[in-house]
């Protein structure tokens, strides 16, 4: 196998956006997020990606298929769910870059492509001269119904990476989860680190 990473921007950006949603619909469909997405939904909420400067997706090939990607741009271009629990901190949200969604393929974990997503995101973050970076990650009760017994969360891998929860700041969003009728609003925990 040979698998090639490669950071995304302008036009190679705006092309990868609709192998990207298919990749956020199969894999955001396991735990913890549950996600029972569609193409249509996925066209509006990936489209501020191609309008802003500043976005990346960091995709990982295998041979010409996209089989994960993460995505990042600035803070303050970002959606308001994602901003106003820092502006209402007091973080200066122009100052800080955004890691969005992280999302491989379950038969290629395992490799380190993990850490390629966040190296390439951070890289890129401190050429456009942000210094700070954060991301969210969903919150779900450790007795939901639908956890797997061997799951593990990612905290390890997060907080080896320089990342930690910033206490009392979280983010709420919707998405329609599977077996649900509509949208209800997410709690998703705040991870921050200086580059």
């Amino acid at each position: 196998m040979t698998l090639e990473i490669r950071s995304l921007t302008g036009s190679d950006l705006k092309d990868a956006l609709e192998a990207l949603a298919d990749l956020r619909i199969s894999v955001f469909r396991d735990w913890p997020y549950l996600y029972d997405g569609s193409l249509e939904y996925e066209a509006r909420y990936l489209r501020r990606y191609g309008e802003t400067d500043g976005a990346v997706i960091v995709g990982a090939y295998d041979g010409g298929k996209l089989v994960g990607a993460a995505t990042g741009e600035p803070l303050g271009d970002e959606l308001k769910d994602f901003r106003a629990p820092l502006e209402e901190r007091g973080y200066d949200v122009s100052r800080i870059f955004y890691l969005a969604e992280s999302v491989l393929d379950p038969h290629y974990r395992g490799r380190g492509i993990g850490h390629r997503f966040f190296d390439e995101r951070e890289a890129h973050a401190r050429r456009l001269g942000y210094a700070k970076a954060v991301f969210c990650a969903v919150i779900r009760p450790d007795d939901h119904p639908l956890k797997p017994a061997d799951y593990r969360p990612l905290d390890p891998f997060w907080r080896k990476r320089g990342y930690q929860k910033l206490d009392g700041i979280q983010v709420t969003f919707p998405w329609k989860d599977l077996g649900e009728d509509g949208e209800t609003e997410k709690p998703m925990q705040v991870w921050f680190r200086t580059l």
